[in-house]
């Protein structure tokens, strides 16, 4: 999952209308962490970082859940409100409770444990051991997500030692499979454990978090709405032959073809109210032709011209619209030999408001080729004749009971920076939240250089000040949350 929705072009100060004005009162501080706090929370990153939690024969998340489970066990939270469940010995859960004082709905932080594969040969240090070097964090995980799992619960049990009491009950869970496998956690327990995670509303650390440029915030993004994540399996097929004798179809043809089609296919243009109010404040901080065009569309009608002009920046594309891209491909058995099967995958990411099965059926419509198969894939990578018909939610106006706070302890850390609700163009587990009705909303409270997202990527790493930062951030959130 990537951290930041999109980019801001230049350092713009950026507040977006949507935000209600807040009053501050009684305002959170920050605390600075104890170094003994500090130390522990650091050993708690580099445990997990050095367990492997990748969907492969060497990755097993219910390690590192067990692994945090025993650190609360060892801190002394009561055994009721520690549960480590899941459908599958190696995908378990862990769900942990700081019991608050009311009978009011509690706040759920959200945090997958997984992490996508990382070849070590790729690397220039071991991507499952944590490295400390230059002023950095090295690590598979180090950016998505085991610095904002470790924060948290670094954070859980820094309270617990406190012996703080919220008002209400504050919950963790950290889960498995959001990067892909058969046994998303998030989804498995709003379906069969749903009392163990109903919530007011969610904090996923997912997503959102501080854009630097060249070391100095320039706004904070917390994201209020996403994109849904889909796969399609594309299947030509045809007896083949020997290539000596070419037939006048062809698999490898008859796919490239309709995969030219969808290269030069734009999905209709569509705003919502996040991105309106996004781009509503974007053009009174461009300039020249761009903030021009801005302005014109969001026109009622939008001016399609203008729509055309900023979709060739693929930040505002991917705003813009759903967008569908090939990612992979398949073909034939041998040199000499006519293939009898072409295959492609393509990767959508929906417009909040449609579902994986309507782009499904547009996708087909769109190939015009009744020899070509359009499948959808799971997580699992299973393909199907049919998708799921989930939608996106349209996002709830922002809470200010969620805002408050968070803008105050922005404004403490990172002085200056405006905080700005954003759509996610990628996918998080938010979206099962979502789709029952919970709140959710996206903030990692790390600060990362706008050119060095390096989630899922290459020598990934994370700033130690960053981390540090984070962990007053959310003792000082967890605490305005609970009241």
């Amino acid at each position: 999952m990537q951290k930041f929705a999109f980019r801001l072009f230049g350092a713009v100060t950026l507040v977006v209308a949507a935000l209600p004005a807040f009053s501050q009162t009684a305002a959170p501080v920050i605390t600075p962490t104890s170094a003994a706090d500090r130390a522990e929370a650091i050993a708690i990153f580099k445990q997990l970082i050095e367990i492997n939690t990748t969907d492969t024969p060497l990755g097993n998340v219910t390690t590192a859940a067990v692994a945090m489970q025993k650190r609360f066990q060892d801190a002394g939270f009561p055994a009721s409100e520690i549960h480590l469940l899941g459908p599958d010995p190696r995908k378990q859960n862990l769900v942990v409770r700081i019991k608050g004082t009311a009978n009011a709905k509690p706040v759920l932080f959200l945090g997958h444990i997984d992490v996508v594969e990382a070849l070590p040969k790729d690397w220039h240090t071991n991507p499952f051991e944590f490295v400390e070097k230059g002023g950095y964090y090295y690590g598979r995980g180090t950016q998505d997500m085991k610095d904002s799992d470790a924060a948290l619960v670094a954070t859980f049990l820094r309270l617990h030692k406190e012996g703080y009491k919220p008002v209400r009950d504050l919950v963790l869970a950290l889960t498995a499979d959001e990067e892909g496998g058969k046994f998303n956690g998030a989804d498995w327990l709003v379906q069969h454990h749903r009392d163990l995670v109903d919530a007011a509303f969610v904090i996923n650390p997912d997503s959102g978090g501080i854009e630097l440029e060249h070391g100095k915030a320039v706004v904070a993004d917390v994201e209020a709405t996403e994109k849904v994540y889909a796969d399609y399996q594309i299947t030509a097929t045809n007896p083949g032959g020997h290539s000596s004798r070419p037939r006048p179809d062809n698999a490898i043809y008859d796919l490239t073809t309709a995969l030219n089609k969808l290269a030069a296919y734009s999905f209709p243009f569509e705003l919502n109210g996040v991105t309106r109010a996004y781009f509503e404040a974007l053009s009174k901080q461009e300039k020249g032709h761009t903030a021009s065009d801005i302005r014109a569309i969001l026109a009622t009608p939008p001016d399609a011209a203008a729509v055309a002009r900023l979709s060739a920046e693929p930040s505002f594309n991917s705003n813009f619209r759903t967008t569908c891209v090939a990612t992979r491909l398949l073909a034939g058995h041998a040199n000499n030999a006519l293939a009898q099967t072409a295959q492609a995958n393509v990767n959508c990411r929906i417009f909040p408001g449609h579902s994986p099965e309507e782009i499904r059926h547009q996708l087909a419509d769109l190939l015009g080729n009744p020899k070509l198969t359009v499948k959808y894939v799971s997580d699992a990578g299973e393909a199907s004749d049919t998708a799921p018909d989930r939608k996106a939610i349209v996002p709830p106006p922002p809470l200010p009971e969620v805002f408050e706070p968070l803008t105050s302890l922005v404004a403490q850390i990172w002085p200056g920076t405006p905080v700005t609700p954003v759509m996610e163009n990628g996918a998080s587990d938010s979206i099962y939240f979502a789709q029952v009705g919970i709140p959710s909303y996206g903030f990692s409270a790390i600060a990362l250089e706008r050119d060095d997202d390096r989630a899922h990527g290459q020598d990934e790493r994370l700033p130690v000040d960053s981390y540090v930062k984070s962990l007053g951030f959310f003792y000082a959130f967890c605490k305005a949350l609970g009241k």
